[in-house]
């Protein structure tokens, strides 16, 4: 202990090793998870004294990781974000601006209450809400209330970190076992058995493909076969037979290779290179002549590659919209991945694409190019533009500097506020023009964590000396709180999602675990689904939410103001 406190780096990474080795435990569909372990470590070693004094970090150091985490945050929630303000997208925005205001209402009303002063009132709504990020927006609201002073910033910061620690972990059991176990009985469904059945009517009911083949995305194969029957047929009309999952990519004649071109009409003895996913190419043959061994010449390389999706055309339609609506771009490009957010999705015909997905995509190079041209721009991996990621913070910094009076409430975004609506705007907008500005998807998702861990880590360690007192005060409240503050948005996000919204039952209980930006949640779901159909009503909500609940904290704080 000596040791960590004449050096802030070895207790500040102690604190990140270990918290993530706790939050690695499970019980039963239920792990802590590394952000909630790293604040328990944190707190504990945070109360530990050596020589009358205890164990901090300076809080400059906190500061910094939080922008950094707070934009990153935006910025990867950016497009997204944009791309779901569409009727469907603001369908299941309902669950998420739900949420927000009946957390926000329901901590206003302990607070007030209870009795209870702003720092335990806003930890009770961020743990409650299982979104770390309303800590440091709350923290930073306190810091900037008139007339505080600070040592008070320095009571109700740690009454923030305490508050959400107990009902952070109240209200992540809630929540797990709520949406990965209660709501499918309540629904009447057997969770897998529901998803699958649900994946398979998005990919149209096709019984012939495996368990691991989608329609839409298929596993592709590439074949020659020799003209033996259909003479004089032309390229186009073989490929309208078998639809848009396989296409000719060569023909030979005699000893030429011929230009493929959807006019050119096959002859008896030509070799044709049928591409695509299996199902399609084994129909084409049928049509065409038996099988050949490969043959010099058409044996022509596929490309896959990874793009994001940048053209608002295509924003919110399905594959299989796209392929009808555009099908000469489309043509001989198969889709093998739909990823946002960092989730696989279980991308079908039915799937909907929008700007800032990350696209898996085969064909031959030149269609490739062509499919890239039309709607995205390839996925880059060069290092971070730390221009337009600082001034983005910068101006992110000088939002939050922004009061507006109401009253007697001073509303103020705060720096967490502030760099979360400066990350949106420049990611969406990095999204539209991705030729500057970059910021590749594993950085910024590795900043994000990081920032996160060392802010929750630099705030556990102050707040551990006032953690036993505030614990002994609130003995029930704070878990009672945790555990009604997630039952009560759960159920009406389950009731307004069927009765209204009429959401299919797997995607509506993934929606719930996305209003609540609940990650454990989310995986306890697809483990129990065996699926990740749930996952499709998680992005969008945990997009919203993700964007929205920050929010609250400033908000809480203004409201409430100072009372202790």
């Amino acid at each position: 202990m000596k040791l960590m406190q004449e050096n802030a780096v070895l207790a500040l990474f102690a604190c990140l090793a270990l918290g993530y080795l706790v939050g690695r435990l499970r019980v039963g569909p239920i792990t802590l998870g590394g952000i909630c372990g790293v604040l328990i470590v944190s707190m504990l070693i945070g109360a530990q004294t050596v020589n009358g004094k205890h164990i901090t970090v300076n809080n400059d150091v906190k500061n910094v990781a939080f922008a950094l985490f707070i934009f990153s945050l935006g910025y990867i929630a950016g497009p997204g974000f944009v791309a779901n303000l569409n009727p469907r997208g603001l369908r299941f925005g309902a669950l998420s601006l739900m949420e927000m205001v009946v957390v926000l209402l329901m901590a206003i009303g302990i607070t007030k209450a209870a009795g209870l002063d702003t720092g335990t009132g806003a930890g009770i709504l961020a743990g409650s809400a299982t979104e770390s990020a309303v800590v440091g927006t709350a923290q930073d609201a306190i810091s900037k209330l008139p007339g505080i002073t600070p040592s008070q910033v320095t009571t109700m910061s740690a009454h923030v970190a305490t508050a959400y620690s107990v009902c952070y972990l109240f209200g992540l059991i809630s929540i797990v076992l709520l949406t990965s176990q209660i709501f499918p009985r309540l629904l009447g469904i057997n969770l897998a058995e529901a998803s699958h059945a649900l994946w398979a009517k998005m990919r149209g009911g096709n019984a012939t493909l495996d368990a691991d083949e989608e329609a839409s995305m298929p596993k592709l194969v590439g074949r020659t076969y020799q003209i033996t029957k259909g003479d004089g047929v032309t390229v186009q009309t073989l490929e309208d037979s078998v639809g848009e999952h396989a296409s000719i990519e060569g023909v030979k004649r005699g000893t030429n290779v011929l230009t493929v071109d959807p006019a050119l009409r096959l002859m008896l003895g030509d070799r044709v290179l049928v591409v695509g996913q299996r199902e399609a190419v084994m129909t084409a043959g049928r049509e065409l002549g038996p099988e050949t061994n490969a043959v010099p010449g058409l044996d022509s390389p596929m490309q896959a590659r990874e793009l994001v999706v940048t053209d608002k055309k295509i924003n919110g339609k399905t594959v299989d919209t796209i392929n009808q609506e555009y099908p000469v771009p489309t043509e001989g490009v198969y889709l093998t991945g739909v990823n946002r957010l960092g989730n696989d999705l279980p991308a079908t015909g039915s799937t909907e694409v929008h700007i800032g997905d990350t696209l898996n995509v085969v064909g031959m190079k030149s269609k490739v190019d062509r499919f890239q041209k039309a709607f995205g721009a390839k996925v880059r991996t060069e290092s971070a533009d730390w221009i337009y990621i600082g001034l983005g913070i910068c101006l992110g910094v000088l939002l939050g500097e922004i009061v507006i009076h109401l009253g007697s409430a001073n509303l103020t975004l705060g720096t967490g506020g502030g760099c979360l609506i400066s990350g949106l705007v420049f990611g969406w907008f990095r999204s539209t023009k991705p030729t500057f500005g970059a910021y590749p998807p594993i950085a910024a998702a590795t900043m994000k964590d990081l920032g996160l861990a060392v802010f929750i880590a630099v705030t556990g360690l102050s707040a551990g000396p006032d953690a036993g007192p505030l614990l002994k005060k609130y003995p029930l409240l704070l878990p009672l709180s945790g555990i009604a503050m997630v039952l009560i948005p759960a159920f009406l996000g389950l009731w307004i999602g069927r009765r209204f919204l009429k959401i299919e039952k797997p995607i509506l209980i993934g929606a719930i675990a996305g209003q609540q930006c609940s990650t454990p949640a989310i995986t306890a779901i697809t483990n129990t689904a065996q699926s990740s159909v749930p996952m499709i009503g998680y992005t969008i909500t945990y997009t919203l939410s993700n964007f929205l609940l920050p929010l609250t904290g400033p908000i809480f704080v203004g409201v409430i103001g100072l009372h202790t």
